[in-house]
């Protein structure tokens, strides 16, 4: 049902955002270049405990994927999305 939300990527404060139910699940990040940081992930309380923030990740890479960015995962949630999907890992920056 969430999954076919649309994923916004709200540059002006630098987050993609979905609005479920009038509250907003974001992940902030940090533009560099073609690359973007993935600082942070959160989900409001009332919405938390149905996998709100993996459909969040998931079409966050598809975006990036999509455009041929790359990121680098600073977020601890991504991290422990990545190491259930390794598939995802061709995203990840190669960092200098």
């Amino acid at each position: 049902m969430y999954d076919q939300l649309p994923l916004v990527n709200n540059q002006a404060i630098q987050c993609f955002e979905m609005l479920i139910d009038g509250e907003q699940a974001f992940i902030d990040y940090k533009k560099r270049g073609e690359t973007y940081l993935l600082v942070h992930t959160e989900v409001p309380k009332d919405l938390r405990g149905q996998g709100i923030a993996a459909i969040l990740v998931e079409k966050t890479f598809r975006y990036l994927e999509a455009k041929n960015l790359k990121m680098i995962p600073y977020c601890a949630y991504v991290q422990a999305y990545l190491k259930k999907h390794p598939e995802w890992h061709r995203l990840i920056a190669e960092q200098a």
